[in-house]
């Protein structure tokens, strides 16, 4: 995520002998399992026009709470800008995408939620933008103004210290631009921000950078992973140490890790659980996502637990490729669709819309994958069905935490896992 619009929670360093947990961004706090807050699901209703009349309807915007003040706070540390940028997948991303349609960003106004240091909003800049207005409400926006001045860009580049909805942009934009995502695409949910910008100031007709977003789930097979935590206590210089078994289980795995895998632990084609199209998606769809996934083992092997990522597509709004729910067998689960058989969309091309992918078999990203392991593997054979749901929901406490809730099944065992990011 560029910047900071929304509610997270302080940064924790926590660090396990297989992932993260907790980590160095300010999103990345710890994560205990509890409870899973049930939200109900959500009604899809058709875009709004932004004309000035629905502006003035609007409800006004949420107050700043104690949660917003700590993401905030958060996001004033500069090593989780160091690790953002450093992750060369994702800020040649954007540059490019940037780069690509520089046709469409030249002589318009930009605006840039959650801009962090500013380097998106320079790129804008750069690529010929009339005017960019660089958006955080954490402390960081003190510096990105630095940056900009350093740069000689302090009369194309505005930066604006706040929340988006809280600051005034006295004109429609362009173009708006975005590093939101969070693990497992929507956890931190800084969607919402984008979604507050586009309704309040984006022209019709304007470009969203990216445009779209799909999330995927597939069952996978780590027994390293599953060695090294969990085997471990087995042997002990000797000692049988299995008594600690049971704890150490629950250390490992309750909490969703961050951890990168490769396509080699993936048993089976990927589920799409969420589309996304940035430029029709409303706030209450990021309430809670359910979806039933059936599955069909390419393989003998244990299976583990469950694997998250996502792609994101930079192209404009009348050339989104990404699969969408009304062309797409794999949104939900159907009697004619009985098992999840098609691989994520890759870019072949140039003329292709440009994908930034956290997926398994692609160049890792500071995302890596979102795993949720189970407490004991389940031994699958090949072409043996895994099926079940997911739910991920908003929290009660703070809709920036995101409750997971796991149900599975295979072999004739069914079972319930739940877990949440804090």
């Amino acid at each position: 995520m560029s910047g900071s619009t929304g509610v997270g929670n302080v940064p924790r360093q926590q660090q396990t002998s297989g992932g993260r947990r907790g980590g160095s961004r300010g999103r990345r706090g710890g994560r205990r399992s509890r409870e899973v807050f049930r939200a109900s699901e959500s009604q899809h209703p058709q875009q709004k026009d932004a004309s000035d009349d629905q502006q003035d309807l609007k409800s006004p915007p949420p107050a700043c709470t104690d949660f917003d003040v700590a993401y905030f706070e958060a996001y004033a540390h500069i090593g989780i800008h160091e690790e953002m940028i450093k992750d060369h997948v994702r800020t040649e991303a954007y540059r490019d995408a940037v780069m690509q349609h520089q046709s469409f960003i030249q002589g318009r106004v930009v605006v840039d939620v959650g801009c962090g240091t500013g380097i998106l909003s320079i790129f804008c800049a750069q690529a010929g933008a009339k005017r960019v207005y660089a958006v955080d409400a954490s402390a960081i926006a003190v510096q990105a103004k630095e940056v900009v001045k350093a740069n000689n860009l302090a009369e194309t580049v505005i930066v604006l210290h706040g929340r988006v909805e809280d600051v005034e942009i006295d004109e429609q934009v362009d173009v708006i631009i975005s590093e939101w995502m969070g693990y497992t695409l929507l956890y931190e949910s800084m969607l919402g921000s984008v979604i507050t910008a586009r309704d309040r100031w984006l022209k019709h007709g304007g470009l969203i950078l990216p445009c779209a977003a799909t999330l995927y789930l597939a069952p996978i097979t780590h027994p390293d992973r599953y060695n090294d935590s969990i085997d471990f206590w087995r042997n002990v210089y000797g000692i049988d140490m299995s008594a600690m078994l049971p704890v150490a289980k629950q250390c490992a795995f309750e909490e969703p890790c961050v951890e990168t895998i490769t396509g080699e632990n993936v048993l089976t084609w990927p589920h799409v659980v969420k589309h996304v199209d940035c430029y029709t998606i409303q706030l209450n769809e990021l309430e809670s996502v359910s979806t039933r996934y059936k599955f069909q083992s390419m393989m003998r092997a244990p299976l583990h637990g469950f694997a998250f990522w996502f792609d994101v597509e930079f192209s404009g709004p009348a050339n989104s490729s990404i699969i969408t729910p009304s062309q797409s067998p794999l949104i939900g689960l159907s009697d004619d669709d009985p098992v999840d058989d098609i691989p994520s969309k890759k870019r072949t091309n140039p003329n292709e819309p440009l994908v930034l992918s956290t997926a398994p078999e692609d160049p890792p990203t500071h995302w890596q994958q979102t795993l949720i392991y189970l407490y004991d593997p389940i031994e699958v054979e090949q072409d043996q069905i895994i099926e079940g749901s997911v739910t991920l929901s908003q929290s009660k406490e703070n809709r920036r935490f995101m409750n997971i809730h796991l149900q599975y099944s295979s072999g004739g065992r069914s079972f319930v896992k739940e877990s949440v990011f804090r």
